[in-house]
């Protein structure tokens, strides 16, 4: 049987509900932080009203997108998910280059060594340090995806062991496989490798597409079966809201059952209990009005929040 993994426990699919496909609920320091100080989010009670303003607001579970050794911290998001209500799936995998050193561990690692240490993050528990010292504790608290993220055009010979490192955690133990496409491209470069490493398209979501407002692209994408998500919503400013042409596009293409959406809202100033805006709640008010006044179906809207997101992030299931 088809499962969600949280970082609570296992849950049906069907009970996931109203989800943000990509978010940053947590991040504890790591290269992200000493690069952009503006994205640390360490502080629960801070965290835990902003979550709670989302979930008033209808939020039932989030994707955290942050993976290994970068400011992932298990236990400040079961925290948060105990102290919220909001079902969090947490990830494996690993980022973007820019956030490691260059002398990371991840860069001197076989694929076999990366993919026994997203198997066990999935499996047995996400280790307390994430990774940041040579001993391991594992928790308790299991990952429910394996993140990674590919390059300006599609994965560099740097990530493409990492990618197919995730392709074989994947084949292993059915685990979603969850991307970063860097400023919203290279989505089909990635797809193609990880097709061709063994994942259905059914179990790949790929996270900025919605940066790139281009029909063809999307249409080729959606219609393979993989997911996107668009999480750009609030960032269009005073231009014309490409989010919503990309919604109203893959609407009249019929695709729009493999659109999610999320905010990716990853730094402090997107925060409300930290002075930013527009909050984590936005989706589910104003843009949520935004799409009611263009005229898209409430049955569109569910499936973007509800239906897709039990069909992207359930477990495949395997043989042992």
């Amino acid at each position: 049987m088809s499962f969600v993994r949280t970082v609570l426990g296992d849950i049906d699919p069907s009970d996931l509900g109203v989800t943000y496909a990509h978010e940053h609920l947590v991040i504890d320091g790591g290269r992200p932080v000493e690069l952009w100080p503006d994205f640390l989010l360490a502080e629960v009670d801070r965290l835990a009203a902003e979550l709670s303003d989302a979930a008033a607001a209808g939020l039932q579970a989030a994707v955290d997108a942050m993976p290994a050794d970068c400011g992932r911290n298990p236990a400040k998001l079961a925290e948060l998910s105990r102290r919220t209500g909001v079902r969090i799936i947490a990830a494996t995998g690993l980022h973007h280059e820019r956030f490691y050193a260059a002398s990371h561990w991840s860069g001197r690692t076989s694929e076999e060594e990366l993919a026994d240490l997203f198997t066990a993050d999935v499996e047995t528990g996400i280790d307390e340090r994430d990774y940041g010292g040579p001993i391991v504790r594992r928790t308790d608290i299991r990952a429910g995806i394996v993140k990674i993220a590919g390059s300006d055009g599609g994965p560099s010979a740097r990530d493409l062991p990492i990618f197919r490192a995730a392709a074989e955690t994947h084949r292993r133990i059915g685990v979603p496989v969850h991307t970063h496409c860097e400023a919203g491209t290279g989505a089909l470069e990635q797809l193609r490798v990880l097709l061709d490493a063994g994942v259905p398209a059914g179990h790949v979501s790929l996270s900025h597409v919605d940066k790139v407002v281009d029909r063809g692209y999307h249409r080729e994408l959606l219609s393979s079966g993989a997911f996107a998500v668009y999480d750009q919503a609030f960032r269009w400013g005073d231009r014309d809201n490409g989010t919503i042409q990309l919604i109203e596009w893959a609407l009249a293409d019929g695709t729009e059952g493999q659109v999610m959406l999320g905010m990716d809202a990853a730094r402090q100033g997107y925060y409300r209990s930290f002075g930013g805006t527009p909050g984590l709640s936005y989706l589910l008010g104003a843009f949520s009005d935004q799409l009611t006044a263009r005229g898209i179906p409430a049955e569109v809207r569910k499936s973007m929040f509800v239906t897709a997101p039990a069909r992207a992030f359930a477990f495949a299931e395997v043989g042992r």
